[in-house]
């Protein structure tokens, strides 16, 4: 399949994209590229392969659930919250969200 530059056009104005002469001719080359590509990959014959979620067997790396930072006196807490627009015994306060 391939698209002439009249139906570019006329995509562009159902897109309501006002497209000059010269980007309606790139767009057409670009679309027909994409197109070929489309078209040489439906061409494979895929029967038998099963479908996978990642190209590679790979396993989401997990770190250990610790703390990896001290603050024993809350200084960084303190300062963190001293710019928040509201607090309250520690907490962030934000506005309700859901009725």
């Amino acid at each position: 399949m391939s698209l002439t530059l009249p139906e570019v056009k006329r995509i562009a104005h159902l897109a309501r994209i006002e497209i000059s002469e010269a980007e309606a001719e790139a767009s057409r080359d670009q679309l027909n590229g994409i197109f070929s590509l489309i078209e040489a990959m439906q061409a494979v014959d895929a029967a038998g392969v099963e479908p996978m979620a990642h190209a590679q067997d790979v396993c989401q790396r997990l770190r250990e659930d610790r703390v990896t930072h001290l603050d024993p006196q809350g200084s960084l807490r303190d300062q963190f919250q001293a710019v928040a627009p509201e607090t309250e015994a520690g907490l962030y306060l934000v506005p309700k969200v859901i009725e």
